[in-house]
C-alpha cells in the first residue's frame, strides 16, 4: 500500500467510525453522500465567469441562480450557459444586495462567492447563516475583525467555508508539494512567494478603449472596484496566491501555524507613472494620489521555526513570477516563469552537481502529483493553466461526498489576516505584529489533508 492509499485508508476509516470530518449539520442533506450539487453564483464578474464555465463541463452540478447587479456581465454568464447547453439560471440583478434573495432559496446547496473584495466576508457571512455551503474567492480581508466573524459565524453554524485558492493547484507548485512530502528538500526552514504581477492594465481602463485610463465608476470589471483599493491603504492586499502554497507544505493550521510577521512597503510610484505616461500630467487622474506602496515585502515565523517571505509586486513593468522559493536541510526549489515544470531551478545535496542549479523539469515530471497524473486530461482548457480545475473539483467533491475541504475557514482566515496585519505593520514602521491563532489551538492535533490523495 502506498503513501496515498494508506492515507486515505485511514482517513476513510475515521469517517465511516466516528465522522470527525463531517462539517455539514445533518439538516444540509438528507444522506452522507450527494450525487449533484445545486449551486448559486453570487457575483458573476470574469472570475466567475471562469468558475461558471468550470462548472458548466460537469455532469453532476446543476447552476440554478446568479447574482450580480452588473447586467452587462450577467448576460456574459448566461451565454456561457446558452453555449454549455444547460437551463437559464434564474437571475438576481436587482442591485447589490439581490444576492440575499438568492440566499433564501431553498434549492441550492452552496454558492461560489466572487464579488469585490469587500463584499467577500459579509456575503459568505449570510450564506452560512442562511445554510448555504460556500466556495470564496481570495483576496485579503478588510479589516482582522473579518477573519473572526467568519470563522465565529462558522462555529456557530458549521457550515463550511473553502478558500478558492487555485494557485495551491499549480502544476509545479504540487509536484514540488509531493517532493517535500517525501522529504526530499528535508526538514523545511525557509519559503517565498508572492503576487508579483504588472496588475496596471487591469486596474484602469473602460472596456472599450485601450487607452482608458479610467477606474472607479467609469471602470471596466476590476478597474471598477479594486483600483479604489489602492488610493487611500498600504500592504499586502493579495497574500494568498503567496502564502496559501507554501502554506500547504508546512502543515500551516495542521500541526504549525503563523505567529508573527513584519511589512515593508516602497513609496507609491508606479500607478501615477502608468497615467502620466499614457495620458499625459494633465490627464486628470495623473492628480490622484495612491497609497498603495509599489511593493510591500512581508516577513513571517511560524510555531514550527519555518520563515516565510511575501512579496506584493503590481504596480511595476514586469513580468508576471510569483516568486517561489522552497529551502531545506537538503536542498532548495526556486522558480523562475510562470508555472512551467521547466521554468524553475533546484540543487538538491548529494544529487545535483557541487554548486550548479539544475533545471527543473525532470525532477518536477518524475515526481508529478498523483493528483495531476490522475486529472491532466480533465484539466485541459480549464482556466490559469488548468489549476482553477482541481480548486472547483476539490470544492464539488467534497460537498458529495460530505467530507472537510481541504482548504478550509480557518486557512481562509489566516491567509486572509495578513493584509490587515500588514497594514498595521507598515503603519508602525515594520512593527512585529502577532497573528491570531483562529484555530484556537486546535492546529496542535488537526492533521493535514491537502494533497494527500488523488482523488480531489
Amino acid at each position: 500500500m502506498n503513501r496515498y492509499d494508506r492515507r486515505k485508508f485511514i482517513r476513510d476509516t475515521a469517517l465511516a467510525g466516528i465522522g470527525i470530518s463531517l462539517l455539514q449539520p445533518a439538516s444540509l442533506f438528507a444522506s452522507m453522500r450527494k450525487d449533484r450539487v445545486r449551486i448559486g453564483m453570487i457575483a458573476v464578474g470574469l472570475r466567475g465567469q471562469s468558475h461558471l464555465a468550470n462548472l458548466l463541463r460537469r455532469n453532476d452540478v446543476d447552476i440554478i441562480a446568479m447574482a450580480d447587479p452588473d447586467k452587462d456581465m450577467m448576460a456574459m454568464a448566461q451565454r456561457h450557459v446558452t453555449k454549455a447547453g444547460k437551463k437559464a439560471p434564474i437571475e438576481y440583478t436587482n442591485g447589490p444586495y439581490d444576492y440575499k434573495n438568492l440566499l433564501k432559496r431553498d434549492d441550492i446547496d452552496a454558492v461560489i462567492i466572487c464579488s469585490p473584495w469587500e463584499w467577500h466576508i459579509p456575503q459568505g457571512i449570510d450564506a452560512m447563516k442562511a445554510g448555504k455551503i460556500v466556495g470564496m474567492e481570495v483576496c485579503g480581508a478588510q479589516t482582522l475583525q473579518d477573519c473572526y466573524d467568519i470563522v465565529s459565524t462558522y462555529e456557530k453554524t458549521k457550515v463550511p467555508v473553502m478558500i478558492m485558492e487555485n494557485v495551491c493547484y499549480r502544476r509545479d507548485i504540487m509536484a514540488v508539494h509531493h517532493m517535500v512530502k517525501q522529504g526530499m528538500f528535508g526538514e523545511i526552514l525557509h519559503l517565498q512567494g508572492g503576487y508579483q504581477h504588472d496588475l496596471r492594465g487591469v486596474l484602469f481602463g473602460n472596456g472599450k478603449d485601450n487607452n482608458s485610463l479610467d477606474f472607479g465608476e467609469k471602470g471596466f470589471s476590476e478597474a471598477k472596484w479594486r483600483t479604489n483599493q489602492y488610493l487611500h491603504r498600504n500592504g499586502d492586499n493579495y497574500p494568498t496566491h503567496g502564502l496559501g502554497p507554501v502554506g500547504t507544505m508546512i502543515d500551516l493550521n495542521r500541526g504549525n501555524r503563523l505567529t508573527h510577521l513584519s511589512s515593508v512597503s516602497t513609496k507609491a510610484r508606479g500607478l501615477h507613472r502608468y497615467i502620466v505616461k499614457k495620458g499625459g500630467e494633465n490627464h486628470p487622474n495623473a492628480k490622484v494620489k495612491f497609497d498603495q506602496g509599489d511593493i510591500v515585502t512581508t516577513s513571517i515565523q511560524c510555531a514550527n521555526g519555518e520563515t516565510i517571505v511575501l512579496s506584493l509586486d503590481t504596480c511595476s513593468p514586469r513580468p508576471y513570477n510569483l516568486g517561489f522559493r522552497v529551502q531545506g536541510t537538503n536542498g532548495i526549489w526556486q522558480e523562475f516563469g510562470s508555472g512551467g515544470l521547466d521554468t524553475g531551478h533546484i540543487y538538491l545535496e548529494d544529487v545535483s552537481p557541487d554548486d550548479r542549479w539544475e533545471n527543473t523539469k525532470d525532477y518536477l515530471t518524475k515526481n508529478d502529483h498523483p493528483l495531476w497524473a490522475r486529472y491532466a486530461t480533465d484539466a485541459q482548457g480549464a482556466g490559469h493553466g488548468g489549476m482553477d480545475f482541481f480548486v472547483d473539483n476539490a470544492f464539488i467533491e467534497s460537498i458529495k461526498r460530505n467530507v472537510e475541504f481541504p482548504l478550509d475557514v480557518y486557512d481562509l482566515a489566516t491567509w486572509y489576516a495578513i493584509r490587515p496585519l500588514s497594514e498595521k505593520s507598515i503603519q508602525e514602521n515594520g512593527q512585529v505584529q502577532a497573528i491570531p491563532d483562529f484555530t484556537k489551538g486546535a492546529w496542535k492535533t488537526r492533521k493535514p489533508i491537502f494533497g494527500v490523495s488523488d482523488e480531489f
